[in-house]
């Protein structure tokens, strides 16, 4: 199968089954289209014996694609930079502090309670080592799945900015310290400071990168009145500081974060017949859209390509309940410490808790994880938690807050 032919299928199938959700099952399209795609492979892979021919060709198109390059080098920096690039810059100016805990502090305490709660829920039979970098590419928000999810809630914009937020920083973070424990795992040995020193300089170095070429497209965009040139150049500086980021070994992610922020920033003191805000915001508008119903696509094939024994399964059941339970605390007292510096801070713990969705990016990353590293059940595992978070809560987040508002109203 051709690589044309299986970008023809993917768009095919999110064509179809979003179509299907919106129209028939009246359910978000990107929650809808996974898990239309997640029940139709698990069908495909019962009637193996009824319709080979039906399952050869679908383990085939699954086989043609390669998840891990097409997740991390291929649809991430354009949706992170998308993500970035729509992002409220006033909204985030605002709840820097809220952003920044969640985001730094939240992260950071997330990995290491999750990988002991891992370690004894499953009874101390998994390494210690491998629920560490299960906790790591674990506890990191997913921005492509939390953006999608709070466009269609009426979440207020205040709390908006707060989850969105976390969401597209914590991804670069957890990145750089999940590569930092496979290079412990491999035998570099390095002390704390040697770890704390890496982290500040994959992730500055990504940050500082992200400005600058957002600094340097933006005075090329000054140059030219034509909304095609002012794409062609956003494109370039999603990609290609996505590019020069991973092979200067810096955090990829967060470089496209911080570029489409800053860029954003650097144009909008421009006058408009400078550069076409308007044409270029619909562009990314309709790339980000568009993307993230084939990537969900992608993730509900995906479980024709995982192996999900019991071990994988119970291990992903005890990663639901572990993860939800201390992002719960951490929000609680993370929250608890911003009202120390604003008073009047607004904010929702059931939001920020049951609204912290994994996706792609965990999937990716587990795919990276070696053999000899537990990747058959982290894989698994993480698996089980992304169908999870993003079926069932970020499907009924929607039904809860409009009972959670009628029950306030009623009040």
């Amino acid at each position: 199968m051709t690589p044309l032919a299986v970008i023809s299928v993917l768009f095919a199938i999110a064509a179809l089954f979003g179509m299907i959700s919106t129209r028939w099952l009246k359910m978000p399209i990107t929650v809808g289209t996974m898990l239309l795609t997640v029940l139709s492979s698990l069908a495909l892979m019962v009637a193996d014996q009824v319709a080979p021919q039906f399952h050869e060709w679908a383990l085939n198109l699954v086989n043609h694609i390669d998840f891990e390059s097409v997740i991390l080098h291929g649809m991430l920096p354009l949706l992170l930079f998308a993500g970035a690039f729509l992002f409220d810059l006033e909204q985030l100016a605002r709840e820097k502090l809220t952003i920044s805990l969640l985001a730094v502090v939240g992260t950071l305490c997330t990995v290491f309670l999750v990988a002991g709660a891992m370690f004894l829920l499953t009874g101390v039979r998994i390494p210690w080592m491998e629920c560490l970098i299960f906790g790591a590419l674990i506890s990191p928000t997913d921005p492509i799945a939390v953006l999608e999810m709070l466009r269609r809630t009426g979440v207020p914009k205040g709390i908006q900015a707060q989850l969105a937020g976390e969401s597209l920083f914590n991804d670069g973070l957890g990145a750089v310290l999940f590569l930092t424990l496979l290079d412990v795992a491999h035998g570099h040995a390095l002390t704390p400071l040697h770890i704390a020193g890496y982290l500040l300089l994959k992730a500055g170095g990504g940050i500082a990168l992200g400005i600058f070429a957002a600094w340097v497209t933006s005075h090329l965009m000054r140059r030219v009145d034509a909304h095609q040139v002012d794409i062609l150049f956003t494109i370039a500086l999603a990609l290609g500081g996505y590019v020069l980021a991973d092979s200067l070994k810096l955090s990829a992610p967060l470089e496209a974060v911080v570029a489409g922020i800053a860029m954003r920033y650097f144009n909008r003191s421009q006058p408009k017949q400078r550069i076409n805000h308007e044409s270029v915001t619909s562009f990314w508008t309709v790339i980000d859209e568009v993307q993230n119903s084939v990537l969900f696509v992608l993730l509900g094939l995906e479980i024709m390509a995982v192996t999900i024994n019991m071990r994988a399964f119970g291990a992903g059941l005890a990663a639901i309940l572990s993860v939800n339970v201390i992002r719960l605390g951490a929000v609680f007292a993370l929250l608890a410490l911003v009202r120390v510096f604003e008073k009047n801070h607004q904010s929702s713990k059931f939001v920020l808790t049951w609204g912290g969705l994994r996706g792609g990016l965990s999937i990716a990353l587990a795919l990276s994880v070696p053999e000899a590293l537990g990747r058959s059940w982290i894989l698994g595992a993480t698996y089980v938690v992304v169908v999870f978070s993003i079926v069932f809560q970020g499907g009924s987040m929607d039904m809860l807050i409009r009972w959670k508002n009628n029950k306030v109203t009623h009040v």
